[in-house]
């Protein structure tokens, strides 16, 4: 207590002087309209400051759940897409068979999506993964396809209860089935192991027509994606050994190394079609 008293006694002309200044600024406030005007002024000014910063903090930490939102909305149009194609290639389909035949407007496409959040990643490995948050009690097996905002990931490739691992397409090890856009002809898309930007598209047939620029979608030839989901777009192409193919040089549309959220894809047919695949196959040994 005593050094309390001897720091107040000591320091007590500043105390003297912040108090007549408190005195000044309030007869000032309370005497002159001109000085209460600009007082009330400066202080709109730095209250406004103060609002539109904290708005700004708000914003950016509202940003995450905006971009979790828009992630799923474009997922569900996404589906809602390649529902209408499908349906529009039956409708062709039958008017160039005279069938005269409308397909069931109430009929649901075959696939759905679940989110999640990308945990682990490599870019930078010759075999590459991804780790992801969602797992068996997600709904989640291995061989669902996952894709992102801006194109194909990827294959699941084993699961645990909390988590999935990922096969991408930045592995030597994952083949995954691709035609042109605009064309039924199919090829086989690897990555060569070199540029996390670029895979190669081997096998495509000599006579399919295409350019610099054209874009690589899902071919829709397995129970994994459905076809017409964006890959890349072809930067080059050059023949194989084999005259009769060529080999496409494809800008992946996937960025990998900035990925954060993607979307697992369920097919409620893939379990029907693989087993009946496999008694058909098994038939011929």
């Amino acid at each position: 207590m005593r050094k309390l008293l001897d720091f107040l006694v000591r320091k007590r002309h500043w105390f003297l002087f912040i108090l007549l200044e408190i005195i000044s600024f309030v007869l000032i406030y309370q005497n002159s309209a001109y000085q209460r005007s600009v007082w009330i002024s400066s202080a709109n000014v730095v209250t406004g400051h103060v609002a539109s910063l904290s708005a700004s903090i708000t914003s950016y930490l509202n940003l995450r759940e905006i971009n979790k939102t828009l992630t799923e909305r474009n997922g569900e149009l996404e589906m809602q897409l390649l529902t209408l194609q499908n349906q529009m290639d039956k409708i062709y389909a039958d008017s160039l068979s005279f069938a005269g035949f409308a397909p069931d407007s109430t009929e649901q496409h075959a696939f759905r999506f679940t989110m999640a959040k990308v945990v682990n990643n490599s870019v930078t490995h010759l075999s590459n993964y991804i780790t992801i948050d969602k797992g068996t009690k997600d709904g989640i097996t291995p061989d669902m396809g996952v894709v992102s905002d801006q194109g194909v990931v990827g294959i699941v490739s084993h699961v645990s209860r909390n988590f999935s691992v990922i096969l991408p397409l930045l592995n030597p090890k994952y083949r995954l089935s691709c035609k042109v856009l605009g064309s039924n002809y199919f090829g086989s898309l690897r990555w060569n192991g070199r540029d996390a930007r670029f895979a190669q598209l081997e096998e495509l047939a000599r006579h399919v027509e295409f350019q610099k620029g054209d874009t690589i979608v899902t071919s829709g030839y397995s129970s994994i994606f459905p076809p017409g989901i964006i890959v890349g777009t072809i930067t080059d192409f050059k023949k194989q050994h084999d005259d009769n193919f060529y080999s496409l040089d494809v800008a992946l549309a996937t960025h990998f190394d900035t990925l954060t959220n993607v979307r697992i894809l369920m097919n409620s047919k893939q379990d029907e079609q693989l087993r009946l695949e496999e008694e058909a196959m098994g038939n011929d040994t």
